[in-house]
């Protein structure tokens, strides 16, 4: 037995004696509940928002999640609280699209975003667009709230573990009836002859970002242009058919401005957020690395990017909305690879902390959620303190042992002579490691299950309750004070007046509070925003 195993077999016997005693529970549970009596409603306007999203996050994911956590640092787990489950107000999105019952990350991503469901495939634009089919995009494309807050005056960026030309980030700045159409290289002729434009091109020209930070160079340069970091790797080689330099064109259009391009982190950690205006910084050609295989000299973690971020875009008096995404954790999933999966959930959830650390509750409003979850199991009846990514204690009919993780379909499905592969002398916990899964199939395929979602600062308790995920975008510009549903944001109010009755529909709104507002005006307001 190693030496962690035995720390935390010891450390259950403790845990065992202290929670067999009734006043164990009785205390914890009077403890939520002051804590609950206690909560006070945030209404001030949100300066800022930072919305975290782990693509692919299900709640067995964040379950999973949080006992890993908890055993990374030689607890038992399953009493570990992760960041996010501090957030006082939790609700559940509905995440089907128009056309799907079980979604993908393009679509979401449009919900969440842009306030609008769509169909598979597709990225800011409404359900009237078909997918890949470029003449329909046209006249149907709808914006996301990173525009209505750059629009506000605020500053805007976007953050990512995936290219930033993938779906999530994609969102937040695209319209493409096609979320594979990351360089010209990846149009059909009939969007080329369309005139559709791909999504890296939208990049630079949709919306005026100020902080970009992810991977995707080979998408940015022309072909066979060689890649800084692994200049013999043909794959890595820029992709554009146009020649042009995407890269080059960003920074020429920041002239006058203090705009940095990085791709390692030496050159990123000498960027300093006090002079530095915009900031794009891609590490890897394509997506970047898992967080256990990321190389620290090379590429920074999570939460140093939303560190860098924030330190930047937290300069402008009006106040910023950043998009965070864990985008590998789908990835992870995909792969059937539940050790990558989970150690990229801890990774956000740290990001998420130090999110927190860098903002004030009164004035941020800070979301954690998903967009979908995946096919993915918590299963068996393994004892407290088990690994979770060991195997049940109890043996299945045939005999054999399996994993308490585990997925519904995926590449994990392995049966030899009627048999399942027997795993008792096999590391379940490596991080290569491949789930068995029930149906057989190349890539795991996502879950169709209402996400949750954590929200805590201004106006946080619009997120309570269970909602169509489009809702997501409405509460989240309600709360800031942009986009439209503005007629609650006076900029002033006479003492004996709500701010309803000192509107000023040409006034752009200043961060002040708005808690006086009643109960039966909220309810009002709330009416109108939902129908």
């Amino acid at each position: 037995m190693t030496m962690l195993w035995k720390s935390l077999l010891h450390l259950f016997v403790l845990i065992s004696v202290e929670e067999e005693n009734p006043e164990f529970w009785r205390s914890s549970a009077q403890n939520t509940l002051r804590s609950a009596l206690s909560r006070k409603l945030n209404s001030n306007v949100a300066k800022n928002i930072v919305l975290f999203l782990g693509d692919g996050m299900g709640v067995t994911t964040i379950t999973a999640a949080r006992i890993l956590k908890g055993q990374l640092q030689n607890r038992s787990g399953e009493e570990t609280v992760m960041n996010m489950d501090t957030f006082p107000f939790v609700g559940l999105a509905k995440v089907y699209t128009v056309d799907f019952q079980i979604p993908d990350s393009a679509a979401t991503a449009t919900a969440y975003l842009c306030g609008v469901k769509t169909n598979l495939n597709t990225v800011g634009v409404s359900a009237a667009a078909r997918n890949g089919v470029c003449r329909s995009q046209k006249g149907n494309e709808v914006t996301s709230i990173l525009k209505w807050a750059k629009d506000a005056g605020k500053s805007v960026g976007i953050v990512t573990t995936t290219r930033v030309q993938h779906a999530t980030p994609a969102a937040s700045y695209a319209h493409s009836a096609s979320r594979t159409w990351y360089s010209d290289a990846d149009l059909p002729t009939s969007a080329v002859t369309g005139g559709c434009m791909d999504i890296a091109s939208q990049l630079l020209r949709n919306t005026d970002i100020d902080v970009i930070i992810g991977g995707g160079r080979k998408y940015m340069t022309p072909k066979g242009f060689p890649d800084p970091e692994y200049p013999t790797d043909l794959k890595a080689q820029g992709q554009r058919k146009d020649n042009r330099n995407l890269i080059n064109e960003w920074l020429s259009m920041k002239e006058g401005k203090v705009a940095r391009y990085v791709w390692n982190k030496t050159d990123f950690d000498a960027v300093d957020p006090e002079k530095t205006d915009y900031l794009m910084a891609l590490f890897e050609p394509g997506d970047l690395r898992f967080d256990v295989e990321r190389d620290p000299s090379m590429d920074p973690s999570i939460s140093e990017t939303t560190e860098k971020a924030i330190r930047i875009l937290k300069k402008n008096p009006k106040g910023f909305f950043l998009l965070v995404e864990g985008g590998r954790i789908d990835q992870g999933h995909h792969d059937s690879r539940a050790s990558m999966a989970l150690h990229e959930a801890v990774a956000l959830d740290d990001a998420v902390a130090r999110g927190l650390e860098l903002t004030n509750e009164e004035e941020t409003l800070t979301i954690v959620t998903a967009d979908h979850s995946h096919a993915f199991t918590f299963n068996g009846y393994p004892f407290r303190g088990n690994s979770i990514l060991g195997k049940s204690p109890i043996f299945a009919m045939d005999l054999l042992p399996y994993t308490t993780l585990m997925y519904g379909n995926g590449p994990g499905h392995k049966i030899t002579n009627n048999k399942r592969p027997d795993i008792r002398n096999v590391d379940t916990t490596d991080k290569d490691y491949v789930q068995q899964a029930a149906v057989p199939l190349d890539s795991e395929t996502h879950g169709g299950e209402d996400v949750a979602l954590f929200a805590r600062g201004p106006m946080a308790h619009l997120f309570q309750g269970v909602y169509e995920q489009n809702y997501i975008a409405h509460a989240m510009a309600f709360a800031a004070c942009v986009g439209t549903n503005q007629e609650h944001c006076a900029a002033t109010a006479e003492p004996d007046k709500t701010p309803f009755t000192s509107i000023d529909p040409g006034s752009s709104a200043p961060n002040t509070p708005f808690g006086a507002m009643t109960t039966v005006m909220l309810s009002i307001t709330m009416s109108v925003l939902l129908h």
